[in-house]
């Protein structure tokens, strides 16, 4: 018998979280430019991180 399809996990979420997040930690610290490519940097790591889990699945 065959196996249901898997959907995939949504990795872009966390990139905008991310970004979103940075720049308003950023803001906060008078470096939003800093924050927001800290946020996406962070954001892009948890989404490798997503894609890794369900590639090994």
């Amino acid at each position: 018998m065959a196996s249901p399809p898997r959907t995939p996990s949504a990795g872009g979420f966390p990139i905008a979280i991310g970004a979103l997040g940075g720049t308003a930690i950023g803001l906060y610290a008078g470096q939003p430019s800093i924050g927001f490519l800290a946020g996406i940097a962070a954001g892009v790591v948890l989404a490798v991180l997503i894609w890794w889990r369900e590639r090994e699945r």
